[in-house]
This record gives structure tokens, sequence and C-alpha cells, in this order.
């Protein structure tokens, strides 16, 4: 949450600062500001609002060769002017910019206002301006002040910081949040996500948790904040492409993403389905045919979409590897102090690979002896190294808030974890040859479902105008109803709650009525019968019905449907997601909502 970056060189920071905080605004965009290292001392411009509006109060002799910027996610304080970043200390010499949170900040607010410390904000951040101050003293080198500041601190941070007296570097830090500096020619930058550098360099290092840098225009050094021990850093190459970080004529990013979806599941793909010996090439796992039997259970730990997927991809390992198989939220696992078992093979979830509540899942797993796979969509993120070994989405990067196409590619690398798994036990070559041809076939199945664009819209905007509405799924459906929900709620604001459709009539279904649609998953699976029944009960009520599924429904138990191609059974439920995905994004346009941008929420998770 929240976007830092940061640039030192021989051009004028602020364009640089203002088009990078453009990228990053998914992450946060409460408030924003900038501030560059000038002759006179620091130019500071910051406000409440999104990164245009602050653009319009930068003037245009807003000159200096470094700077940092920051768009902000709330957490300490109000959305307001004097809450944005940069935080200065009361001599206006040092700025911050920082994504986390300080624990400790009111223990060090007390004590820095007890020696006579002026704060102007609420945040947690302003206490890290003034103790960097206090320690920048004549002669300390401001390295060795942001480092001493940093040992009396507690809590989650990625920082960059900029002195008026020591203009020719940038200090960066991190510890829980994504720091990753930028390799350009003669110039340097830094930002929390590489989006912001792609325009300008594809040659990035990404700090480890307990890291600083030291960034001048002509390079950078790495040292460790314990005791400011040199680090060695190889330089990784971004695959991403600056095209990807704009709507290439779409209205939005989150209808660009839903329409990249054949070409990113095709890339997740691409390499891994083994049609010889019909399974999953799968090197990245780092784990032979042995070590694969050894385990008798697998765990899978992610939040929000994430987590969906991880339930979708459970099922999967039990159906086609026999495996018990269970998903869990990341957030709920760490603080319940869980049972790690030698036996269980433990797999995170994370579209950014920087979910805190995630990365410290697969912290306390290691620490505990456990092996963690990791599902990232990110090269180099901090659960990509942290993990025993795992896969890469490479859908491309996701710029909406709300997921849609690593959500898909998630899923399809479950599905080809779970054939991996299923053909080093007991899977039979017949069956892997189905799914290998059930995967190849999703491309093109889901430009089919896309192609009914049109009539999904009409009915997003049929359903926009009700309260609420109810999803409901059986077995393969149940996660599909549960992102479904996910996705309407928030992009669209109307609430939405999803339930098993087998417990409908244990309770929800005095919600259902006249007012209440119901949204219905249902595959032309064995338990077809009974989910018709399900709608029969929903009628009965008067409870309007729209059905996703593979064929037309009686009208009378549904009066809308919207019907996807047939995959195998299995698989079947990462198509049913998909028009799901464009009713939501149609409901929030029909309501005139902020389609890429939601209202109280950030694409990185990075605090808890």
């Amino acid at each position: 949450m929240c976007g830092i970056v940061a640039y030192i060189g021989p051009r004028d920071a602020a364009p640089i600062l203002l088009e990078g905080l453009q990228r990053l605004e998914y992450r946060g965009y409460d408030s924003a500001g900038v501030a560059v290292a000038a002759k006179g001392g620091l130019k500071v411009r910051k406000s409440k609002g999104r990164v245009g509006e602050l653009a319009a109060l930068v003037p245009a002799r807003f000159t200096g060769k470094a700077g940092i910027g920051h768009t902000r996610w709330a957490t300490h304080g109000e959305p307001s002017d004097a809450n944005s970043h940069p935080h200065l200390d009361g001599a206006e010499r040092i700025a911050v910019v920082h994504n986390g949170i300080i624990e400790n900040a009111d223990e060090l607010r007390a004590k820095l206002i007890a020696d006579g410390c002026v704060f102007t904000s609420e945040t947690d951040t302003e206490v890290l301006a003034h103790l960097i101050a206090g320690l920048a003293t004549e002669g300390v080198e401001l390295e060795d002040a942001v480092r001493a500041a940093l040992k009396r601190v507690v809590g989650t941070y990625g920082i960059a910081v900029l002195d008026a007296e020591q203009p020719d570097r940038i200090v960066v830090a991190r510890n829980g949040s994504p720091i990753v500096l930028g390799i350009g020619e003669k110039e340097m930058f830094a930002a929390s996500d590489v989006s912001a550098l792609v325009r300008y360099t594809r040659q990035v290092v990404h700090l480890d948790d307990g890291e600083l840098a030291t960034v001048r225009a002509d390079g950078f050094n790495t040292f460790t904040q314990e005791d400011a021990r040199a680090t060695a850093k190889q330089p990784s190459t971004v695959d991403w492409e600056e095209s990807s970080y704009d709507t290439g004529g779409h209205a939005h990013f989150l209808l660009k993403e839903i329409h990249e979806q054949p070409t990113s599941v095709e890339r997740t793909l691409s390499g891994r389905v083994d049609e010889r010996f019909s399974t999953a090439h799968l090197g990245g796992l780092n784990m032979d045919a042995r070590e694969a039997r050894a385990f008798t259970r697998v765990k899978i730990l992610g939040c929000g979409s994430a987590y969906y997927s991880g339930e979708l991809g459970a099922q999967l390992i039990e159906e086609l590897a026999r495996i018990p198989a269970h998903a869990e939220p990341a957030s709920e696992f760490r603080y319940r102090n869980p049972v790690i078992e030698a036996d269980t093979l433990y797999i995170a979830v994370s579209q950014s690979g920087e979910t805190y509540d995630t990365l410290a899942a697969v912290q306390e797993i290691k620490r505990k002896g456990g092996r963690v796979l990791g599902v990232v969509n990110t090269v180099g993120s901090a659960i990509a190294r942290e993990c025993d070994g795992g896969m890469y989405l490479h859908a491309g990067p996701e710029i909406s808030v709300a997921s849609t196409k690593a959500f898909t590619s998630t899923s399809i690398a479950f599905a080809l974890i779970a054939l991996h798994l299923g053909r080093v036990r007991d899977l039979s070559p017949a069956d892997g040859r189905r799914i290998c041809a059930g995967l190849k076939a999703i491309p093109d199945q889901i430009r089919e479902i896309l192609a009914q664009e049109k009539e999904i819209a009409e009915l997003a905007g049929k359903y926009a105008d009700h309260p609420g509405m109810m999803f409901v799924g059986r077995v393969r459906g149940w996660p599909v109803a549960r992102e479904g929900a996910q996705k309407l709620k928030e992009v669209s604001y109307v609430h939405a709650e999803a339930y098993p459709a087998s417990e409908l009539k244990h309770g929800p279904l005095a919600l259902i009525g006249p007012d209440l649609p119901t949204v219905a998953v249902v595959p032309d699976d064995e338990l077809l019968e009974k989910n018709l029944t399900t709608l029969g009960e929903i009628r009965a009520r008067r409870g309007p019905v729209l059905m996703v599924g593979h064929t037309r429904p009686d009208p009378k138990l549904a009066e809308d449907a919207i019907l996807v191609p047939r995959n195998e059974p299995e698989l079947d439920p990462i198509l049913l997601g998909i028009p799901l995905q464009l009713f939501a994004y149609y409901a929030a346009v029909a309501l005139e909502r902020d389609v890429d941008k939601p209202r109280n929420l950030a694409k990185s998770v990075t605090v808890e």
C-alpha cells in the first residue's frame, strides 16, 4: 500500500516523480506529495486528493536534481494536506516518504515532543523525519543517521529520505514493505513497484528486509541495517513493457485486464504442459517426484482473491492428486500459532509477491521448518525470494485494484500443480491427457466468453440497482461464487454475499425475496440436479435468479443466464468466473463508480 518514487540524476526530478506517482496511484490515492532538493533547501508540494490534483499545484520552476514522491493510502490520520507525505523535520532539512506502520510511533512522538520537536501531522511517518534530523548532526553521513534512527523503530517500513544538506544522495530502506532500485545511465531511481521505473530502465535491484541503500546519480551501495555490512546485489531485468501500464484504448485498466486473459493464460501455460508424459513441467518447484510423493497434505495461504483462488486450487489438488488440501486466509493463519507439519506442503499465493500477511505467514512456516512454494506474479518479489520454490504466473502487470487476470492465471497455476502432483501419484495417463487438452483449450474458450460482453453488460445494468445480491455455488462452484461476490462488492459497492448453495436452506434463505437477486454458479456436473433444486427453492420465494452455467435452464428456474463453454469438469470453475468479472465491471460502470480505484482499497496490501 502507498507508493514511493525517488530520482537522482542530471534531469529535473519533479516531472519524473509525478509521472511515477501516476503509475503508482493504484497503490493508494488518498493524497500525494513530492519534495526536491534545490539550492535554497527543500521544495515541497503535497495535498489531499489524486496525483493529478497535486500536479496542478507544482509550479513550472519546481527544479531540483534529486527528489522523492509519495501517493498515500491512509493509515495514521485521515487524508488531508497535513497528513500527506513527504514529512519534514522542524528545520525542513530532512524529508521522508514512508510505506508501512511504525508501531511504537506514539512512544517515540512523546519523547520527541519532550525534546522540543513540534509535530504538524497525525502520521507515524513524521516521527521518522524528526528522529533522523536529530541524528544528522554536523559531519554525520545521512545513511548513518537513517540507520541509527531505524534502530529505534518497531514496525514495517519502506522509506526514502532526502537531506537538503546532502543533496548528492537519497537513502532508502526496507523492512516488510518493498523498495526497488532502478539503474539508469548516470541516473538512479527507487520505487515501491517496478511500474514506476519501466519507462526509464529495465535493470532493477530488490532490497531485502533489514537492508538499506545509498543512491547517487552514478550508482548505489547496499548495506545491512544491523551493522552497516555491505551486501552484494545483482541487478535483474524486468520483462514487462511500458505499454502494459496504459489502458490500451479501453475505458479502464480493469476492462483491459479482463480482455488480456486469453493471452495471460497462454503465458502462464507456456512451456509447462508436457503432452508427452501427460503431466506438467514445473522445474521451479525445486522438488523431485520422491519429495512430491512424500507430502500427505497441502495447505494454501493467500488474502482476498488470492485466498479464493487457493480454495479453487485446493479442490483441484484433491480431485486430481487425491491429497487432502485446504485453503486458509494468510492473515488468520499467521496469528493462530499454527502447527507446522513436516509432511505438509505449504503454498503461498500473492499477485504482488509483497502481501504482508502472506509474507509473514511464509516466514513463520520457514521458521518452523516447513516447505513453502510460492505462486506469485512479480519476479524478484519478497515472497518469491523467501519460498523454497514455486511458479511465476507471467500474467503481466495488473494495475486495477481488483484482480482479474492474476486470479485466473493463479487458478491455471493450481491446475498445473494439481496435474503434476497427480501424475507422480495415481492420476492415469489418460486422465493426464484429458487435463492437458483441457488446459490448452482454455484461452480460446475465454475468448468465446468475452465475445458475450454486450449481453453481460446489459444484464449487469439490469441488476446493478438492487441493494444487494446473493452468490451461491456447490463444491466446484463455491469458490467461483465467493470470488464473484468479492468482485461485485469491491468495484460496485453493491453488498454481495456468497454462500454454499447446499447451506442456503440452513439460514440465508430467510433473506431471499423479490429485492435480492441470486447469482447461481451451476456447472453441468454430477451436482446439476441438486443445484437446480436450489434454484427452485429461490424462485418459490420470488427471488430473481441469474444463472452462470453450461446449459440454458428452464425459465421457471432462472429468468436470466450466462452460458459458458464446457471444459473438463475439474477445470470448468476457471471459466465460470470470467463472466462474473465482466458482470462486476459493468455493474460498477452503470453505477458510475471509480472502477480502477475503489474507495478505501489499494492494490498491494503491505501493512497489517
